[in-house]
């Protein structure tokens, strides 16, 4: 189960920073507000995930 949660958590890092490195892009191009703004609901959601599955995969290893 702790493999498991592992993965997830890194799993769930990188679409964090792989968000924030396409907003980044997509600002640095121009891009219209609208997608920048759904990056970053994406970025908060990702964020979110990663820090619940850490705490879960902290609670296990206790």
């Amino acid at each position: 189960m702790q493999t498991v949660l592992t993965v997830l958590v890194a799993a769930a890092m990188l679409a964090t920073l792989g968000v924030l490195i396409a907003g980044m892009i997509g600002m640095a191009r121009g891009a219209d507000g609208g997608a920048s703004q759904k990056l970053m609901r994406y970025r908060v959601l990702f964020q979110f995930v990663a820090l619940v599955l850490f705490g879960l995969l902290l609670l296990l290893m206790r």
